[in-house]
């Protein structure tokens, strides 16, 4: 629809009425009164519509993609977290131990020799974990893999002793009696590798690094892997089952599309050998209502007020055949007009009211949809004052078949539709659905996850 009147170009608000003919020949509420509701352009008739502010998105493809839980930033950080607390609580544990001995040794001396034992861990802990994760353990390939891990235990051995060496707490030297660095001479203030204090350092700390420190990262890293694997098949499943219900939903949709469509397609061709100029409002009214069905063709779910709107423009073709035969009556709380609702809801129990109810009446009769809420769910009702239903009535007609299986792929359990004769004659339809409000309230599929209005 567009967004200005083509008479006086004043602007149409989006949530406002214009006025419409078969050829979107567009104008505002004053000027197609001016004009008596007919296009100045064409000569069509114009018929009003509400605006929307913009036309239904087309369906969304769902990303199967999933992301890592742990980000190597949040890893790194992890990493010096957790090492820099053990390395505070090892010095405050030693340096208590030399207070307790009466043994002269500062707070910040422990702290740094603790550190060079400890703290060093910190930057090859991520590396340990990107590796571990990327060479898994599993029943394929255990030997290969664990020989590789073994391979990294010595190899991270190795570099713990590279860093700790270039600390000024690297080993004790018995000549000054003092922790020394192994790469640095503290005494002539010059570089001085000591390569003695490196096969030292290996062979004191190999089985120490390897099976109270490597290994346990490796543990770790293949328990999150394992985790995230769970995490994204549990994803992917979750992520193909709403893929087959939006297709589920999509197909019962298709298929009640042309069901309305021939029906009226029908009432149009018993008119065109009686009423000519009859047949031919109704094919332009059919026009509309199908220029609304592509504004909406990829919806699944809408607010009852739109859904109205659609009923409303039914009826209007219905009308034309059936004249001053055919009434209708809108009874709905204001509260629900922005409940939501799934697309194509009412127009097949509309239709039923009429084929099964109204046109066998010779005096024809009144069709009343009416819409009350409670705290959880909406109740919706469409009844007639027709002869009413025995067993012939078509509870598993087409579009009632296909509207209750909508309603349990969307809802499940948690919905109802019944067909009941009245007391005083005529027939009830009545559907009552969980309660969430506006198009952006998502309604809860039958599996428990929540199905977008666009889906």
């Amino acid at each position: 629809m567009k967004s200005s009147c083509e008479e006086c170009g004043a602007a149409l608000p989006a949530d406002g009425v214009a006025y419409v003919c078969s050829y979107e020949c567009t104008f505002c509420p004053t000027c197609a009164a001016n004009t008596q509701n007919i296009c100045a352009h064409c000569g069509g008739e114009l018929v009003r519509r509400a605006r929307r502010a913009e036309p239904a998105k087309a369906e969304e493809k769902t990303s199967t993609r999933v992301p890592g839980t742990f980000r190597p930033a949040l890893v790194w950080a992890f990493s010096f977290g957790v090492w820099g607390f053990i390395t505070l609580a090892y010095a405050i544990t030693v340096y208590q131990l030399f207070r307790s001995t009466r043994e002269s040794m500062s707070f910040l001396r422990v702290l740094g020799l603790q550190s060079s034992i400890v703290f060093t861990y910190a930057p090859l802990t991520p590396v340990v974990f990107a590796f571990a994760s990327r060479y898994q353990v599993r029943r394929s390939n255990w030997a290969k893999q664990s020989l590789m891990l073994l391979a990294g235990g010595l190899v991270f051995t190795v570099a713990h002793v590279a860093l700790r060496s270039v600390t000024p707490y690297a080993f004790w030297d018995p000549g000054v009696k003092h922790w020394v660095s192994a790469v640095w001479d503290s005494q002539v203030h010059t570089f001085r590798i000591r390569w003695y204090a490196y096969r030292t350092l290996f062979l004191s700390s190999v089985v120490d690094d390897v099976v109270t420190t490597y290994f346990p990262i490796v543990l770790i890293a293949h328990v999150v892997s394992y985790y995230q694997r769970i995490r994204e098949r549990e994803l992917r499943t979750s992520q193909l089952q709403a893929q087959l219900v939006k297709a589920r939903l999509q197909a019962l949709k298709s298929q009640l599309q042309p069901h309305f469509l021939f029906n009226t397609l029908n009432s149009i061709s018993a008119l065109m050998l009686i009423d000519v100029k009859a047949a031919d409002r109704m094919i332009t009214r059919l026009g509309d209502l199908l220029r609304i069905g592509l504004e909406t063709a990829g919806t699944q779910m809408t607010t009852l007020s739109r859904e109205l709107e659609f009923v409303n423009c039914y009826i209007e073709i219905e009308k034309v055949r059936f004249e001053e035969r055919l009434k209708l009556t809108i009874d709905v709380a204001p509260e629900t007009l922005d409940a939501s609702v799934p697309h194509l809801l009412l127009q097949p129990l509309v239709d039923n009211a009429i084929k099964h109810g109204i046109s066998r009446r010779v005096a024809g009769g009144e069709i009343r949809i009416s819409a009350t809420t409670d705290d959880t769910d909406l109740h919706l009702e469409v009844r007639d004052n027709g002869p009413g239903f025995g067993l012939s009535y078509p509870s598993s007609g087409v579009g009632l078949r296909i509207t209750r299986e909508r309603l349990e792929t969307i809802y499940g359990q948690q919905q109802s539709m019944d067909l009941l004769n009245l007391p005083e004659g005529g027939a009830l339809a009545r559907v009552s659905i969980p309660l969430h409000t506006g198009v952006g309230g998502n309604a809860p599929r039958a599996g428990g996850d929540r199905l977008s209005p666009t889906e």
